[in-house]
């Protein structure tokens, strides 16, 4: 059996799932629920001046038939007294004392908060502290939050003044509403982070209503922007954490966060640099028990590729995760359709003919029976007709043999630049 054990920044757990700073994570009845299922940490649902939170709060988007394809909250940090949160964090860590227990913080961007919150915080015992620095909405009005998250001088200067008080690894969460996440991601590093962890919830209005012409949620007939999560936001999730993980100035561990609701999700991760992943809306959709199939198809992956330690996993991806100017423009691949498998839908003619390169024909053959066939001289490559096929293996994207060596953009425009683009085509 693989070990499963990780360390991250100094943080141990038994496993690399945990349960993010979100409504699962509310309560010591909650945490050691999850716990006693088999999650391996958990973040505990953000700390701070306690607030009023809305009652219509949740919202979810679903697609092709699957629920919550997306979710949707306007709810804020905890609405409980932090005595009584510090005392149950207590109670949890006695009783679990091999499970990561990561406070989440957020108070207001001044040095003597920081200082106050860490050091009342880390008395209860916890193994750590995240630092939210994401929350797009509510705490975000205040000056809290994404509003600290998005400016990268502010970011830095909290990060210093939570590691100016603590004891304990500091992981900062950031935000995925703005332009570059790498950018926040080095002030943090610059700050003393001993970790990062990715991505917060984005901006979003889940719905309108046509009939009432009311905003989903809605409370008392007035809604807000809420944050975004769920497995619709994993791209954009697992894109954030592989750019910094191949930033050399963001030399800290990962915590991966975006819509994980699997073993493979989590694997993904992991090899885009990811030390452990967090999951929220998986657990609030199925409960807490979908830990025990993450388990356990970690650990058999693990032993089908011969890794002794799901740490051997990290980051194995990452070096094959570059810039567009860095892939070869030589490299060519094109579809092939199985006559036998396909059930001649002929979607993926209509989608060639009307919105890529026309390359796939309809023909007709000796018993007068319709087929389909590629033009594989004419073909790009595009993958659009094997993503819309309903059947799978009905088509392959084949690698063709090779007719020019490697050769990148950006290695074309210093050949450009030295022999002039006439000498090169020749």
């Amino acid at each position: 059996m693989a070990d499963l054990h990780i360390n991250l920044a100094g943080i141990k757990s038994p496993n690399p799932f945990w349960l993010a700073s979100a409504p699962p994570t509310n309560s010591g009845y909650q945490v050691q629920r999850a716990f006693e299922a088999g999650w391996g940490g958990a973040v505990w649902k953000t700390l701070g001046d306690p607030i009023l939170n809305v009652t219509s709060r949740f919202a979810a988007i679903g697609f092709n038939g699957q629920r919550v394809a997306g979710f949707n909250n306007i709810e804020l940090i905890t609405d409980r007294p932090l005595e009584v949160n510090l005392k149950e964090i207590y109670e949890t860590k006695k009783r679990f004392p091999d499970h990561a227990i990561i406070a989440s913080l957020m108070v207001e961007p001044k040095q003597e908060k920081w200082h106050e919150i860490v050091k009342r915080v880390e008395d209860a015992g916890v193994d750590g502290f995240e630092l939210n620095f994401g929350c797009p909405h509510g705490m975000a009005e205040r000056g809290m939050g994404s509003a600290s998250g998005q400016v990268p001088e502010l970011v830095e200067k909290q990060t210093y003044w939570a590691k100016e008080a603590a004891r304990s690894p500091v992981i900062v969460k950031l935000t995925p509403n703005i332009t570059d996440i790498t950018v926040t991601a080095e002030a943090a590093v610059r700050g003393g982070a001993d970790a990062v962890s990715m991505i917060n919830t984005i901006n979003s209005l889940a719905g309108v209503d046509i009939h009432s012409w009311n905003t989903i949620p809605h409370v008392a007939g007035k809604g807000a922007h809420g944050g975004y999560c769920g497995p619709a936001v994993k791209p954009i999730a697992l894109n954030m954490v592989a750019e910094c993980a191949r930033n050399a100035l963001i030399d800290v561990p990962i915590s991966g966060i975006g819509g994980i609701s699997n073993w493979q999700d989590a694997v993904e991760f992991i090899l885009m640099g990811a030390t452990g992943v967090q999951v929220c809306t998986a657990a609030m959709h199925h409960g807490f028990r979908i830990v025990e199939d993450m388990i356990e198809g970690l650990s058999n992956y693990l032993d089908e590729k011969g890794l002794a330690s799901v740490m051997d996993l990290v980051g194995k991806s990452v070096g094959r995760y570059s810039n567009w100017g860095e892939l070869d423009l030589n490299y060519k691949v094109a579809a092939r359709i199985n006559t036998e498998v396909c059930i001649k839908c002929n979607k993926c003619h209509i989608a060639c003919e009307d919105t890529s390169h026309q390359c796939i024909d309809i023909l007709t053959g000796e018993n007068g029976n319709s087929y389909l066939r590629v033009r594989e001289e004419d073909c790009v490559g595009c993958n659009l007709c094997s993503i819309v096929c309903p059947v799978d293996g009905a088509i392959d994207m084949v690698e063709l043999e090779r007719q020019l060596p490697p050769m990148t953009w950006n290695q074309r425009q210093s050949a450009i630049g030295m022999l002039g683009e006439r000498d090169l085509v020749k």
